[in-house]
């Protein structure tokens, strides 16, 4: 059995409707203030999502064994027995009655314009599902409710689990002295490019001073690679350019997920980086965040070619 990784996150449903039209055309300036709309919207489809959902299937798919931490409604017994029947371990997901399963509903229009909605629903009592005794080398926190965030990261800091601390979506709720305290508690921490900068901003620290009291940081910057800070150094991680740029939704996910592989398989941080960046561009081109579906032998057979690293 491969080693084990706690995934603490949301776990969500996404829906996504289309429509065939302009929303410009049907939303009047003038009468914002008494706004009434309706769309029609003939293509629909429904995903499974949240970050640690997400994280999770892509872990999955290099072989890895995750260990999904997160709340969910009466709702979920479809998301729970798909990942029962790809051999994810559900025991730390907590069912919560009388409660729906966070989802974001999520129109959009023909010029890719999105008018969204998202109901936390079960995820808003994240906090509630202790993970206190479940041990694992590695760990990662991820967008979450923010009580759910804060409540992981004391148990897996005072457990002593090393972990990630993923800021993602849930960066409007954290200001400069809460990430702070999380990164006191991190062992590492994962952000996009815009997130780096907001989070200098707010802590009024660089990215180089921060990473002097972690293990690294690693920060995404799209199709230009990433930027890995660790030893007090930086090292540059290319791109790896996707077969097709179809929906950036979970990318950032399935990059963690390489990343987290890399780690407990006793990988330096530039490699495992390398399998994350691997990672991200084979999400890209699927739409939905958990759609795409290669063999672990694909996967190593790219991660070959790009960076002459295999899964074996």
């Amino acid at each position: 059995m491969a080693t084990p990784v706690l995934i603490c996150g949301s776990i969500a449903y996404d829906t996504i409707a289309v429509f065939e039209g302009r929303f410009k055309d049907h939303i009047l300036a003038d009468r914002i203030h008494a706004l009434n709309v309706s769309f029609f919207v003939p293509t629909m489809r429904r995903d499974f999502g949240g970050c640690a959902g997400n994280i999770a299937y892509n872990l999955k798919l290099l072989g890895g064994n995750p260990i999904p931490v997160g709340t969910v409604g009466d709702d979920a017994i479809d998301y729970l027995k798909r990942f029962e029947s790809l051999g994810i371990d559900i025991s730390l997901i907590q069912k919560l009655p009388d409660t729906f399963t966070a989802q974001c509903f999520i129109t959009t229009d023909q010029d890719d314009n999105q008018i969204s909605s998202f109901h936390p629903g079960a995820m808003g009592r994240s906090a509630e599902n202790d993970l206190s005794g479940h041990q694992a080398p590695w760990a990662i926190v991820a967008p979450d409710s923010k009580d759910g965030m804060i409540a992981h990261a004391k148990r897996l800091h005072a457990q002593g689990t090393p972990f990630i601390f993923d800021l993602g979506q849930a960066m409007p709720l954290f200001d400069g002295a809460e990430i702070s305290a999380m990164l006191e508690l991190a062992s590492a921490m994962t952000v996009n490019d815009y997130e780096a900068s907001v989070v200098e901003q707010r802590t009024g620290k660089s990215m180089e001073e921060l990473a002097q009291g972690l293990v690294a940081i690693v920060v995404t910057r799209g199709a230009e690679g990433a930027t890995l800070y660790t030893n007090g150094q930086q090292e540059h991680i290319a791109a790896v350019k996707p077969t097709a740029i179809s929906d950036p939704t979970g990318c950032g996910d399935a990059h963690r997920a390489g990343l987290l592989y890399g780690l407990t398989t006793g990988w330096s941080w530039s490699d495992a980086c390398k399998l994350a960046s691997l990672m991200g561009s084979i999400k890209i081109a699927s739409r939905g965040p958990q759609n795409h579906a290669p063999t672990r032998d694909e996967i190593s057979k790219q991660l070959k070619h790009e960076f002459g690293l295999s899964l074996n």
